[in-house]
């Protein structure tokens, strides 16, 4: 029995830690809005517009990538799994 509740209990973390996914699309589509005004605003500083943005996008990207990660762990890798016998 202990063992089911461990794995409902990862199944739902797994579900949980995959919401950060929403805040990185979130995060890359304002940037991508933001920089597309800052280079309608002002064309001759495209190149450094263009580098700030894909920065602030890999940021963004890296907490859904963490989350998954998270997940991959709860529900392949359970280390819980192995504190029950």
């Amino acid at each position: 029995m202990e063992k089911a509740i461990v794995l409902a209990g990862s199944a739902i973390g797994a579900g949980l830690a995959m919401i950060a996914g929403i805040g990185a699309g979130v995060g890359q589509g304002f940037a991508a809005g933001k920089g597309a005004e800052a280079v309608g605003k002002q064309p001759e500083a495209q190149g450094d517009i263009i580098k700030t943005m894909l920065l602030g996008a890999a940021v963004a990207e890296s907490t859904g990538i963490y989350g998954l990660v998270i997940a991959m762990l709860l529900l392949f890798a359970n280390p819980l799994i192995k504190l029950l016998g």
